[in-house]
């Protein structure tokens, strides 16, 4: 009898999200939620490439949630959910990982500064640097309105960060923060420091600038204008000369005046 292979059946990977999704600091409660396209017989919480499971959820329809009751510093790190399903029946991948971000306020919170000083020419190559020698191992950069950091910057060996942000426009007006990741230690992050506002002005013009085209035509016209004149001169002239010729050769004809003497 020939031999069939029997394909594995694909079930679709779960999602996972956590909530809040920020600002959640040493002691907060926190919810890990798996949301899953099918039903399923038991549903998985892990760690980030740990295949032992932290906890598990049995006969689940749409969504597993994991809740944590005073979260400590060694929970936070990155999370992926899984599950098994039941039609098809399966075991599915892991969910892509999400982190745990946790803020601990017993840090002190990073220095910042902008350069240059608030108003800015819109175009301008902005610098922000964070500090904090002692504590700091990664910075983060926030603006206000964002849900997540827009950048992250390893510092330097005094503990210095520089984000630069290039040819500033108006989108880039705004506040801005920063953090830093606590030194050999987890996803823990400082508080958000100070702030900095950065406000956007017009480029300045430079004299003469803006008139420069209409000088120009202006230039244009007038040297047309004095070309035209020296013709119309040029051609009178011309002219007279040659009725001035015609005169006297019309004079010293046979039976003409001929020249008169005073």
């Amino acid at each position: 009898m020939p031999k069939f292979m029997l394909s594995p059946v694909l079930v679709p990977r779960p999602s996972l999200s956590l909530h809040p999704s920020q600002g959640v600091s040493l002691g907060d409660t926190v919810t890990r939620r798996c949301k899953l396209p099918q039903p399923a017989a038991w549903v998985r919480l892990l760690w980030y490439q740990n295949p032992t499971y932290i906890e598990q959820k049995d006969k689940t329809q749409e969504i597993a949630e994991f809740s944590l009751t005073g979260i400590k510093q060694e929970d936070a790190v990155k999370y992926q959910c899984q599950y098994q399903g039941l039609e098809p029946a399966g075991t599915s991948q892991k969910s892509d990982p999400v982190e745990r971000l946790v803020t601990d306020h017993r840090y002190p919170p990073p220095g910042i500064s902008l350069r240059p000083k608030e108003h800015v020419e819109m175009g301008s190559n902005i610098t922000i640097q964070c500090w904090n020698k002692k504590y700091g191992a990664a910075f983060l950069l926030h603006k206000d309105g964002h849900s997540a950091p827009i950048q992250h910057q390893e510092p330097n060996d005094g503990g210095t960060a520089t984000f630069t942000l290039f040819g500033v426009t108006p989108a880039d007006s705004g506040t801005y923060r920063c953090s830093y990741r606590i030194r050999s230690c987890c996803l823990l992050f400082s508080p958000l420091g100070d702030n900095v506002n950065l406000e956007m002005i017009p480029r300045t013009a430079i004299p003469g600038d803006n008139e420069g085209p209409s000088r120009d035509l202006v230039a244009a016209v007038s040297g047309g204008c004095a070309a035209a004149i020296v013709i119309i001169i040029v051609r009178h002239c011309l002219l007279f000369l040659v009725a001035q010729r015609r005169r006297m050769q019309s004079d010293l004809r046979p039976g003409g005046q001929g020249i008169k003497w005073l």
